[in-house]
């Protein structure tokens, strides 16, 4: 059964009725993340997401940071095929092989561009003029499902030889980063996450 939100529990985004939602919600989205190990997290697992529901993926976050290796991503880079064998038969991750394909390949192109701007954080803070963009939505309806600054995103991570990168999942990941503060104005944590 669903938790309700009552007059004694802080008013929070409609999305975060579960839980682990809340919890997610309350400790970390929009959040602004500025930790390359973290980054690469949202970044495999707004991947991993594409087509399923964000519940499906939090509940098997602890699962994906174990299969992994707590998305260490110079480790990511180097799996071979027996890996990705191991990683097809895991029942606690989304067993789809070009997800899984993906997230190698995107651990590759990670340290390509760590290399290149000396961090991933340094390289992709600069779609958001390297702050917060902060958002003033009243209702779920408002946020959009991608942006100006998401496409510019995609298309870079494209070229520089990213998958599933699109700009609604780089949109995604710019909410979980903190990125953009899509907390709706009325959420408890809308002033508190920049």
């Amino acid at each position: 059964m669903s938790p309700t939100i009552t007059s004694t529990t802080p008013p929070r985004c409609p999305w975060a009725n579960t839980p682990l939602g809340i919890q997610y919600h309350d400790r970390e989205w929009g959040v602004p993340q500025h930790d390359d190990r973290v980054l690469f997290e949202f970044l495999v697992l707004e991947g991993a997401q594409a087509g399923l529901s964000w519940s499906t993926i939090l509940q098997k976050r602890d699962n994906y940071r174990r299969a992994f290796d707590n998305f260490d991503a110079p480790k990511v880079a180097r799996y071979d095929a027996r890996k990705v064998t191991n990683l097809l038969a895991d029942t606690g991750i989304v067993r789809n092989r070009l997800k899984i394909a993906a997230a190698i390949q995107n651990a590759q192109a990670f340290l390509t561009v760590q290399k290149e701007f000396g961090s991933f954080d340094a390289y992709i803070w600069r779609f958001v003029g390297r702050g917060p963009m902060r958002n003033a939505w009243k209702t779920l309806k408002q946020i959009p499902a991608r942006t100006p600054a998401s496409d510019a995103m995609s298309k870079d991570l494209l070229g520089r030889g990213f998958k599933f990168v699109g700009p609604t999942i780089c949109y995604a990941f710019m909410q979980a980063g903190g990125m953009v503060n899509d907390h709706l104005v009325n959420c408890f944590r809308y002033s508190e996450v920049d």
